[in-house]
């Protein structure tokens, strides 16, 4: 998925093909300033390194990802495209970024959705139970599963800690059966349930390392992210041809 609010860094990545040398040996031509700029962003040094593009370093944080010059003087909020293939190589990134912080959830962690017969993709939702447009996604939940698509549900509930939404998170998890306090919740009922230890918190705190800003938030099994709430037609589409789920989910 292209980020159009990032593609300003495009024009950098144009500059960078034009110019003569790799953006390694320019990068070696100069100081390493990576630890500078480590400290100054507040991050590891290994989340500093060598970009695609001459006198930028790649710096993550989580999910997000971002450009600082060699000399740590200048931030760059950005996508750095490869205009030949037209192919997003920030987004490259990104992907393995989510994967990487969602195998720290086990699934027994998770409030999984799975068909019946067999599973042909698994999709992590990061869900509110007070968001309408959750509420709208999970009432394809049955349709999602006839689809072969395995859904597991994290808490993600925006208004933060202490908020009506969090607590609503809590007592679906601490339900002796999560998935049916989990659907009631969201027809509105209102959930009784007594206190335990939840991974509310922590699936909270990943989602916003992951940089999501809404629910539903969709992370796909390859680490694609789709926001917001999407139909159980246009999911099947689009976990099997991402390129062509357009069409495809008119079905």
């Amino acid at each position: 998925m292209t980020n159009t609010r990032l593609l300003p860094i495009a024009a950098l990545a144009v500059l960078a093909a034009a110019a003569p040398g790799t953006a390694a040996a320019q990068a070696a031509s100069q100081p390493d300033a990576r630890a500078q700029i480590a400290k100054r962003l507040e991050i590891q040094v290994e989340d500093v390194r060598p970009s695609p593009v001459s006198g930028l370093y790649e710096v993550r944080s989580g999910a997000e990802v971002g450009y600082v010059s060699t000399d740590g003087r200048y931030y760059v909020d950005g996508d750095v495209f490869d205009m030949t293939s037209k192919h997003n190589l920030t987004e490259d990134v990104r992907r393995k970024g989510r994967l990487a912080l969602l195998s720290t959830i086990k699934d027994s962690d998770a409030i999984i959705f799975e068909p019946k017969g067999a599973v042909k993709h698994t999709i992590t939702v990061f869900t509110d139970v007070d968001c309408v447009h959750c509420r709208h996604m999970h009432s394809e939940i049955d349709e999602i599963n006839k689809r072969g698509i395995r859904v597991r549900y994290l808490m993600f509930p925006r208004g933060g800690p202490g908020s009506e939404s969090w607590d609503k998170a809590v007592a679906v998890w601490c339900s002796a059966d999560r998935k049916d306090a989990l659907t009631r919740a969201k027809r509105g009922e209102e959930i009784a349930a007594g206190k335990c230890t939840t991974p509310v918190a922590a699936e909270y705190e990943l989602g916003r390392q992951i940089g999501l800003t809404g629910t539903p938030g969709i992370v796909t099994e390859t680490g694609e992210f789709v926001a917001g709430y999407a139909t159980a037609a246009y999911l099947a589409a689009y976990l099997d041809n991402p390129q062509g789920a357009s069409a495809a989910a008119s079905d």
